[in-house]
C-alpha cells in the first residue's frame, strides 16, 4: 500500500530523523529562549475568553453553570451535550437551586458590566424574578456566590474583585440573607470578613460557612463558621481553616457528613503580589472540625467551584477556568434540591 505524506508531516518526520541522527538529549523544560530571536525579557499577552463558575445540578442531572467572560449560562446534559441556556446572564456568577427547583443566580459585575442583583428563575415557565437589586438604596458590588438553607432562606456574598471600583455605591463587601418573606438583611461586614466569596450552610442548618478570600498581601485566605440563630442572626465566629499565603478557597459545597469540599489553589502565578504557590489547584476536603482530609488535584490553573449531582448526589462537578470536570465520590452531597432520595 502506498502512503502519501503532507509537506508538514514530511517536515516533522525529517526533523525527528535529524534530531535522532544528531544524537542530542534535550531537556525540554530547561530550554532557554531562542537566542536573538525574541527579547530576553519576553512577556506573553493573553485574553480570557471563557471563565466558568457557579455549577448547580437539577433533579434530572443537568448541570447549569456560568461563563462570566462570555456573559452566559450554559447547560450540560447527563450525556455531556452542552448548550447555551441563557445568552445574556447579567454576568451571572454563583447559582443554586431552592427547594422548589427554582434557580437562584448571582448576577454580578465582574469581567464587564452586569446587573448586580439576585434573581430567581422558574425552570418550567422561564420567568425571571428579581429578588433584590439594592440594599438601603445602593446597588450591590458584584453578587458572587449563593446557597439556600432548609428553611428557605437565601444567603449570598457580595465582594468586588475587579480592579475597577469606580462604579461601586457601597463601602462594604458583605454577606446577606433573604428571608422567605423577601426581607433582606446584611449579616456580615468587614468587621467579620475581609472579602467574602464562597458560601454554604451545614446540613443541620446550624452553621453558615463563608470563604474569606483576599489576594492582597496579608489578606485572609480563611474559612469561617458562624452559628445561625433562630431568627437567622449570626454569632460565635469560628475559624475552620486557614490556607495561609497560597490562593485560598473560591466556591464550596458540603456533603451529608458536613465535610466541606472547597475549590482552591493555583498552579501558576496570576499577578497577585499577595499570593504564593503554596496551595496547588484542586478540591480540598475539610472536616467540620477543620481537619484537612485530602486534595483532589485538578489539572487547571484556576479552580472556581463545585456541586454535587447525579444518582444519590454522588457525582462531583467542578468548574475550572475553561473546563468542567466530573467524577464519582463515595459520599452523597447535601442540597435542598434535588433532595437526597432514600434507598429502596
Amino acid at each position: 500500500m502506498r502512503t502519501k505524506l503532507s509537506l508538514s508531516a514530511m517536515a516533522a518526520a525529517l526533523a525527528v530523523c535529524m534530531l535522532s541522527a544528531q544524537g542530542e538529549k534535550v531537556e525540554y523544560g530547561k530550554l532557554p529562549l531562542p537566542a536573538d530571536l525574541v527579547a530576553p525579557d519576553l512577556k506573553l499577552a493573553s485574553a480570557v475568553v471563557t471563565f466558568l463558575e457557579g455549577p448547580a445540578v437539577d433533579d434530572q442531572g443537568n448541570l447549569f453553570f456560568s461563563d462570566i467572560t462570555g456573559n452566559r449560562i450554559l447547560k450540560m446534559t447527563p450525556a455531556g451535550k452542552t448548550s447555551v441556556w441563557r445568552a445574556d446572564s447579567g454576568r451571572t456568577n454563583g447559582n443554586a437551586f431552592d427547594a422548589l427547583g427554582r434557580l437562584i443566580s448571582c448576577e454580578g459585575g465582574e469581567q464587564g458590566p452586569g446587573r448586580r442583583r439576585i434573581v430567581r428563575t422558574d425552570m418550567k415557565s422561564g420567568e425571571v424574578t428579581p429578588l433584590t437589586e439594592k440594599y438601603e438604596g445602593k446597588r450591590y458590588n458584584s453578587p458572587n456566590d449563593v446557597c439556600v438553607d432548609g428553611k428557605g432562606r437565601i444567603w449570598f456574598t457580595d465582594p468586588r474583585y475587579g480592579a475597577d471600583r469606580g462604579d461601586l455605591e457601597m463601602d462594604v463587601e458583605g454577606v446577606y440573607r433573604i428571608d422567605a418573606d423577601g426581607k433582606v438583611t446584611r449579616v456580615l461586614t468587614q468587621k467579620e470578613v475581609d472579602r467574602p466569596n464562597g458560601i454554604a450552610v451545614s446540613p443541620d442548618n446550624k452553621l453558615l460557612y463563608v470563604i474569606d478570600s483576599h489576594p492582597k498581601v496579608g489578606g485572609n485566605r480563611k474559612i469561617w463558621a458562624f452559628e445561625i440563630g433562630d431568627g437567622g442572626a449570626l454569632g460565635n465566629k469560628k475559624l475552620v481553616y486557614d490556607f495561609g499565603k497560597g490562593r485560598g478557597g473560591d466556591g464550596m459545597r458540603v456533603d451529608v457528613k458536613g465535610n466541606l469540599w472547597v475549590a482552591a489553589g493555583i498552579n501558576a502565578p496570576r499577578g497577585n503580589a499577595g499570593e504564593s504557590l503554596d496551595v496547588p489547584a484542586g478540591i480540598y476536603v475539610i472536616s467540620p472540625q477543620g481537619k484537612m482530609l485530602g486534595r483532589i488535584p485538578i489539572a487547571e490553573d484556576l479552580i472556581t467551584n463545585c456541586a454535587f449531582g447525579g444518582p444519590e448526589l454522588k457525582t462531583l462537578f467542578v468548574t475550572a477556568g475553561k473546563t468542567v470536570y466530573k467524577f464519582p465520590v463515595n459520599v452523597s452531597g447535601y442540597s435542598v434540591f434535588p433532595p437526597l432520595k432514600p434507598k429502596d
